[in-house]
């Protein structure tokens, strides 16, 4: 049988240029959450399915886990979703850690679902959670930090907004005002998540089902109609749901002193169907008119460590998947091109002569700073070779060892932005990376110890 070269149907190769994307995107989220003082987390790739099975039901176990029985008959997933493991790892800590714990975590995931537009198989998720926070301060937190990442990637109000809910005021509409029971109540959230993506006919049918009369459809609908924070708020207080309006103002009141209420909308049908969330949930929404979507969603919860007997520990996250904010980027022309690699540094020899000595500025320059990207060329090459290579790979800087070069123990370096060009002494190092610096300040190379091999070579 011949072996076909494609990836298992749903996974990526990643060649170099898509794997410097996905750099791009981890590098973006990593510094955008340390700016806020979170700390990244991992956990293993493999979970007992009774870990899923508590905490997302029955439909996420049987239809979409990888599972297997292990060589010792442990019924074992391949991890879905991260925030199982959240919890298990916050419950063995949280008395001990002090308040609040700041996480994030960028975990490889894997779920057997139908591959499509923004959804596959495998995908790596951004993962933002803050536990024991004072309410409504770690939900604003949270919020900051959606806006600081997605600004960071170059973003703004014109390309995505986040759409907010509150669940304390789902569960009083469908609670208090239609009277549905649990079971009801967990169909109609269902109905309404996705509302906006089924008929009319269907969820009238839907609610038919259901049993809801005149009366609560027409509350429902008038709900549903809600478009802003000022309309939700009458709507509250005309029905009576005093708390729930409460609530939502001293939220909103923050938002708008710190003056991000303006990336923020009110939507009735953002219920995020997972029962652990409890108060604010939210949607970031993209507004190009291809990619009308929703790009990443969370929101506050209380009962996530329930599962492992544990305390109603408040917390706030939220997941960003790396396909939909590519797909995201791409359709607003924000991902920069990573199609190929770029270099700093392009060093060559004109002879076999002047190898080794190309092979050993190579050496000490990535000795004394490390994040300049060398490329040595390993075979004798001319200068109009070398200048054609230094373009394709669009490097900063030409060094080129020549016979004339070699005899005066020199290397020339040309700058390939303004063209200029200039002959170094091979044994002075630290002048050339200042050389780099000085042409190109926006990289730091600066290193002004001096090592072994200056004064050497001095």
């Amino acid at each position: 049988m011949t072996l076909k070269t494609n990836p298992y149907k749903g996974t990526r190769d990643l060649f170099p240029p898509d794997k410097r994307v996905l750099d791009y995107l981890f590098s973006t989220m990593k510094r955008t959450a340390q700016s806020f003082s979170y700390e990244p987390y991992d956990g293993p790739l493999l979970e007992d399915i009774e870990l899923y099975r508590s905490k997302s039901g029955e439909e996420l176990v049987n239809d979409q886990i990888y599972s297997f029985h292990d060589k010792g008959e442990r019924f074992v997933a391949i991890r879905p979703e991260m925030t199982p493991t959240l919890a298990r790892m916050v419950a063995q800590i949280h008395r001990k850690t002090p308040l609040p714990i700041r996480w994030f975590s960028i975990p490889n995931l894997y779920r057997y679902e139908r591959p499509q537009r923004g959804r596959l198989r495998e995908h790596w998720q951004f993962n933002i959670d803050i536990f024991g926070a004072p309410e409504n301060m770690g939900e604003v937190e949270v919020l900051q930090i959606v806006l600081a990442l997605m600004k960071n990637f170059g973003a703004d109000q014109s390309t995505f907004e986040i759409l907010i809910n509150d669940r304390r005021i789902v569960n009083f509409v469908f609670g208090k005002l239609l009277k549905l029971d649990q079971d009801k109540s967990s169909r109609l959230y269902k109905m309404v998540d996705k509302y906006k993506k089924i008929s009319p006919d269907a969820f009238e049918e839907g609610l038919s089902q259901i049993g809801l009369d005149g009366v609560s459809k027409e509350n429902l609908f008038r709900y549903l109609a809600l478009d802003s924070f000022d309309a939700v708020f009458e709507f509250l207080e005309q029905m009576g749901g005093l708390e729930e309006k409460n609530n939502l103002i001293g939220f909103y009141k923050i938002v708008k002193n710190l003056k991000i209420d303006p990336y923020l909308r009110y939507d009735p049908t953002i219920v995020r169907g997972v029962d652990y969330y409890t108060g604010i949930v939210f949607e970031v929404f993209d507004k190009h008119p291809d990619n009308r979507r929703a790009i990443c969603g969370g929101g506050a919860y209380a009962n996530l460590l329930q599962i492992f007997n544990g305390p109603p520990l408040h917390g706030v996250g939220f997941g960003l998947g790396d396909v939909t904010l590519k797909d995201f980027l791409v359709s607003h022309k924000l991902l920069p091109d990573f199609s190929q690699n770029k270099v700093d540094v392009y060093l060559s020899a004109q002879t076999s002569e002047g190898l080794p000595r190309v092979m050993e500025l190579g050496h000490r320059i990535r000795s004394r700073y490390q994040d300049i990207k060398v490329l040595t060329e390993l075979r004798p090459i001319n200068a109009k070779k070398a200048f054609s290579n230094g373009k394709k790979y669009k490097a900063k800087f030409l060094a080129l060892i020549g016979e004339r070069e070699l005899s005066n123990n020199e290397v020339q370096i040309k700058n390939s932005k303004d063209k200029d060009s200039i002959s170094m002494k091979l044994s002075n190092v630290k002048d050339i990376i200042h050389f780099f610096h000085a042409k190109n300040p926006s990289n730091d190379y600066l290193d002004d110890s001096e090592d072994a091999n200056d004064k050497e070579k001095s």
